[in-house]
């Protein structure tokens, strides 16, 4: 007999509601996180608010209150540790997959805790809902690796009055550019582009380029790092190689799904979108039983799944694991939408 019917890898919105959608139909479901809980949403600035309103990143029926139109970081978190505790889902936080072992009549997971113990668990399924932050898009230069150079960015006011530069040109470039420098930080902003992504919020472009137009923020368009020292960054562009003061660096190019478990256990990954090989009916890989939930679905597109789509794909596994045809519509999760 399995340890469990179905477990989960990643305990963020969309392994969590994959984890309730089994739940309610009698299946024993359990969630290993190398993290905390919604661990994703912790790599948001501190500031930041969702893009959906409250209503669409809710699980299982369960109320999502918020003070305003749109959650917080800080209510998101809150809400999804009140989803664990309210429907008593089995998590298991700060326990890592390591590898993902057919076994003779489903999966052996193995993991490891922070502490360092080793844990073998049998299930009958596996789905991996690893999410977003999974490996960041890095540069590939020399220096990347400082310490004063970091891909994920929560606040400005450790760069008051100190140079920085920002690397990048969507959305989380051009609103860590802007609060770095109401921080009072010096921002030069450098991107491969000659000007900003064409997806980057309508309320925060004007405010960037405002701010570049009286000086206030400076940029490097059509520029690439070619290097990164203590104290400065080496760009490339237009007019050949220039140095910039940087004590600080934040290279905001997204980050992809880490497939790595995927790989392993035997799923062929799409080189060019960072797809696993899977049914989209079912989301089942093509090893029997290995399914995958969330943005890992999209691969690379990360405009594609969101937590208000991708809560919906438990549905869908479990349909699989009852021989049950996949909802055409969101189901079992969705009584807050009807």
């Amino acid at each position: 007999m399995h340890d469990v019917d179905l477990l989960i890898v990643g305990a963020g919105p969309c392994g969590l509601a994959a984890a309730i959608s089994a739940q309610r139909a009698g299946l024993r479901a359990r969630v290993l996180d190398a993290g905390a809980i919604a661990s994703t949403i912790t790599q948001y600035p501190y500031y930041v608010k969702f893009f959906s309103t409250a209503e669409k990143l809710a699980l299982g029926g369960m109320p999502f209150l918020v003070a305003d139109d749109k959650p917080t970081r800080r209510e998101g978190l809150a809400y999804y540790r009140a989803v664990v505790r309210h429907f008593g889902l089995d998590v298991h936080q700060h326990e890592r997959v390591t590898h993902l072992e057919r076994s003779e009549r489903g999966w052996m997971v193995h993991s490891q805790t922070i502490e360092g113990e080793r844990q073998r668990t049998t299930a009958r399924a596996v789905c991996v809902a690893t999410g977003y932050f999974g490996s960041p898009n890095l540069l590939g230069v020399p220096g990347e690796s400082l310490p004063h150079v970091s891909h994920v960015y929560r606040e400005g006011h450790g760069a008051y009055d100190q140079d920085v530069v920002v690397v990048g040109g969507g959305n989380s470039a051009a609103e860590a550019t802007l609060d770095l420098w109401r921080a009072g930080a010096r921002v030069t902003l450098v991107h491969f582009g000659p000007t900003f992504d064409k997806k980057i919020k309508p309320w925060v472009l004007p405010d960037v380029e405002n701010r570049m137009k009286e000086g206030a923020i400076a940029a490097r368009w059509e520029s690439r790092v070619s290097s990164i020292e203590p104290g400065t960054v080496t760009i490339r562009g237009p007019e050949g190689e220039e140095r910039l003061a940087a004590r600080f660096v934040y290279v905001m190019t997204g980050f992809a799904p880490n497939t790595a478990l995927l790989a392993d256990a035997g799923v062929p990954i799409d080189p060019v979108t960072g797809i696993p090989q899977h049914d989209p009916t079912t989301l089942e890989t093509c090893e029997p039983g290995l399914f995958i939930a969330g943005v890992v679905v999209a691969g690379y597109d990360a405009n594609k799944i969101f937590i208000e789509n991708g809560r919906f794909h438990g549905d869908q596994i479990v349909a699989r694991l009852l021989g049950q045809t996949a909802p055409a519509a969101p189901r079992l999760s969705a009584e807050l939408d009807s």
